[in-house]
């Protein structure tokens, strides 16, 4: 059964230029080397939230994610060089339904 994880992250408006550039290079990348990930999405805010992101992955499995994240693995992973752009963050777990 695969698992969806779904992260958001909220950052200061000043710095969006520079994040968006490097949540696509840095953050995407650092998924996209993990065994086990099936596929990621990242979002861009609308006008009712413009200043949230979000990374949606899909996983093989539990140990898939584990393997990425740790132990702690229901816990956001913040890159290194991306954390001076976060204001808060959510991660949130989802089981295929089939």
């Amino acid at each position: 059964m695969s698992i969806t994880r779904v992260f958001r992250v909220h950052i200061d408006a000043e710095l969006r230029e520079e994040f968006e550039e490097k949540f696509a290079d840095i953050s995407v990348a650092t998924v996209q080397q993990a065994a086990g990930m099936i596929s990621v999405s990242i979002l861009k805010p609308t006008k009712w939230s413009p200043d949230e992101y979000a990374m949606i992955t899909q996983w093989i499995d539990e140990e898939s994610l584990k393997s990425f994240a740790g132990n702690n693995w229901n816990r956001a992973i913040i890159p290194i060089g991306m954390e001076k752009f976060v204001e808060k963050c959510s991660v949130e777990h989802y089981l295929s339904w089939d």
